[in-house]
């Protein structure tokens, strides 16, 4: 017997069971959302150990499963200024537990919580080699980057990703993702060799901007009302349309919306957060998208070197629960940490609000915004309308890209076994018509070819 406690928001999938039978219904869930859900996999006897979970293990055989921790909102009222001392304490104590005296590599961007971990990693006088990377032919995504690590004095790196990289990487993707995200997300593959000389261990910012702000929903939210907030956000573009077209020639019973709704309602009812929609709504979140979506391509960083992840750690989602909702609101927290520690920082543009910074955000609104939103509209109609703004666009436009998709979506025997071609050709057509709206769906065609292919070969 074995027994194991999963964390709260694991870095890593673990599976339990055989890969036999096909899990048709949850694959038509990941179609439509991107994710798997729950303890779902590609199989039917095969099994994810769930967050927050303590299991006794019989080998293949799950014996008993009981809870090591369950999402709650009890928030302690204290000063704000309280808050902010016990945020700082708590974040800083483990990013020291994870990077020790290593060589940092910290990925930057212009939000804020990258913006928080170099505010911390410089408090603490780490050795850091800070990086970022943007799209060719794509929008300078890496200037506020570069002048957060200029303020911190951290080396910087700016890295591209290349037009068409995705082809001589595909298998490579496959082999450490499994399929369990489809291709359009992870473009760190086309850079992670040149992780290797940057240092000795990540410093990831993945999940803050979900524990530290709100859900943007009424606190006294009806739980049907968070059912349907849920059953929406879950949701990619033509993901329903694309799963129902699934579940119709897998001739599955019921019909996919309802399983969907059904799916949520009860794993909602289940974490039973009655005080507070946010909450429940953020633990939702939790339990769902960050094992089974953001966790699953932490496997890219690790694949090269060690990860320290401070906004996953046990501690900080048990501190989460103690915090009045009002002062997660807006990143009220995080932004009052970096003025505290780093008011320099707080003076470079916050990306989402640009052109104001942390201490200015506020002013992103009518009439005060009006002369930034005049320049960006011309901006883009006369300089920028061009360029490059998504991931798709430089992995499947063009000549040479699309040729390389129909070849995975119309010459690969096993996924004509696996879907219909003239669901293939249904939506690829959609495609051509509409980039944007079919993108999702063609990543996932093309992710589900290549897992059709592996699995034939084995």
């Amino acid at each position: 017997m074995t027994t194991i406690e999963t964390p709260i928001l694991p870095l890593r999938q673990q599976f339990i069971g055989n890969r036999e039978t096909l899990d048709l219904k949850a694959i038509c869930i990941f179609a439509a959302t991107g994710f798997f859900m729950g303890a779902d996999t590609y199989y039917q006897e095969q099994k994810v150990l769930l967050p927050g979970k303590r299991y006794v293990l019989d080998g293949e055989k799950i014996v008993s499963e009981s809870a090591a921790f369950t999402w709650y909102h009890t928030p302690v009222e204290r000063p704000f200024e309280q808050v902010v001392t016990e945020f700082a304490q708590l974040f800083e104590t483990i990013i020291e537990e994870q990077v020790g005296n290593q060589k940092v590599i910290l990925p930057l961007s212009g939000g804020l919580d990258s913006r928080t971990q170099a505010a911390a990693l410089q408090y603490l006088q780490k050795d850091v080699h800070a990086y970022s990377y943007e799209l060719a032919h794509g929008h300078p995504e890496t200037r506020y980057s570069e002048q957060i690590a200029a303020v911190c004095g951290f080396p910087f790196q700016k890295m591209t990703i290349p037009e068409g990289y995705l082809w001589e990487s595909i298998e490579k993707i496959a082999s450490i993702n499994g399929c369990y995200t489809e291709f359009t997300h992870p473009r760190q593959v086309a850079v992670m060799e040149q992780w290797e000389t940057m240092g000795d261990v990540f410093c990831l910012g993945h999940w803050g901007d979900v524990l530290f702000d709100d859900m943007k929903v009424a606190e006294e939210l009806s739980f049907e009302g968070q059912v349907n907030v849920l059953f929406h956000k879950v949701l990619k573009k033509m993901g329903v349309p694309f799963a129902e077209a699934l579940w119709k020639h897998w001739h599955l019973e019921g019909d996919f919306s309802t399983y969907l709704r059904e799916r949520i309602t009860a794993g909602l009812r289940a974490i039973n957060i009655p005080n507070s929609a946010n909450a429940q709504i953020r633990a939702f979140k939790s339990l769902y998208w960050a094992p089974r979506w953001t966790a699953i391509n932490l496997s890219f960083f690790e694949a090269m070197k060690p990860m320290g992840l401070p906004y996953f750690d046990n501690r900080m989602c048990a501190f989460i629960c103690s915090v009045p909702e009002r002062y997660l609101a807006g990143r009220h927290l995080q932004i009052a940490y970096i003025k505290l520690r780093n008011p320099a920082l707080a003076k470079i543009t916050w990306q989402d609000h640009r052109p104001f910074n942390l201490y200015h955000y506020s002013w992103n609104k009518m009439p005060w915004n009006l002369p930034f939103r005049v320049f960006q509209k011309l901006n883009h109609t006369v300089f920028t309308k061009k360029l490059v703004k998504n991931n798709y666009e430089n992995q499947f436009l063009g000549t040479a890209n699309a040729t390389q998709l129909r070849q995975w979506l119309y010459e690969n025997p096993a996924f004509d076994s696996l879907i219909d071609p003239a669901i293939v050709k249904h939506f690829y057509s959609g495609f051509q018509q509409e980039h944007l709206k079919y993108s999702h769906v063609v990543s996932t065609l093309l992710t589900l070819s290549v897992f059709a292919k592996r699995e034939a070969a084995e």
